[in-house]
């Protein structure tokens, strides 16, 4: 969805940057990309790309939380303290990542800034009570728009999405191949654009 997304915003004359992970996919050649392996490394290329950009679409699923001790060699089970009635287990203990879209969405400009508003489109993958959690989130992280889908769109060619605004409203539903999904959200983006600047200067 991410190679896809960035050559829908080129054919729409945007110049476009890319962060992505370690991933199996070939981007378009005009597309600036970043390479980066965790979600922290992607927080870091994100929070200095953004100021130099119109808007940014969060479509990266970056892990919510990772181990809070790394090993630098090998565990040996000899490291671990065991009970009688342990089995063998092992407990591993977690801590949060970067959000980055709530990151992005506390640092855009807003209206009336002398360098430029700028927008902020989120992806929200949910099993259940797709819009309400979407819609939470949108606001949570202060974004403009939010597309929702389910996990049937992971690798697949196909992509089924339900596009938000601010109130909760699906203002688009599109289904089909991902690069024409991404040409209908890009076209989405550019009208909300429009609209918002047009309701400014009334």
């Amino acid at each position: 969805m991410g190679a896809a997304l960035a050559q829908a915003c080129l054919e729409a004359g945007y110049e476009v940057a890319v962060v992505s992970g370690p991933v199996e996919v070939e981007y378009p050649r005009d597309a600036e990309v970043v390479f980066v392996t965790s979600t922290q490394e992607m927080h870091v290329a994100t929070m200095q790309l953004f100021p130099q950009c119109v808007g940014a679409i969060g479509a990266a699923a970056p892990c919510d939380y990772k181990p809070a001790v790394v090993f630098q060699e090998k565990m040996s089970k000899e490291n671990f303290t065991r009970t009688p009635n342990s089995k063998g287990a092992l407990s591993l203990s977690l801590c949060e990542t970067p959000d980055i879209m709530a990151a992005l969405g506390e640092m855009k400009r807003k209206e009336g800034d002398p360098y430029g508003w700028q927008w902020l489109v989120a992806f929200a993958l949910e099993t259940s009570d797709h819009h309400i959690k979407a819609l939470q989130k949108l606001q949570r992280k202060h974004c403009d728009l939010i597309v929702v889908n389910g996990p049937a769109s992971i690798n697949g060619v196909d992509t089924n999405v339900d596009i938000l605004n601010t109130r909760g409203d699906c203002i688009a539903q599109v289904y089909g191949k991902k690069i024409d999904v991404a040409r209908k959200l890009v076209s989405t983006i550019q009208e909300f654009i429009q609209n918002r600047e047009e309701k400014n200067s009334d």
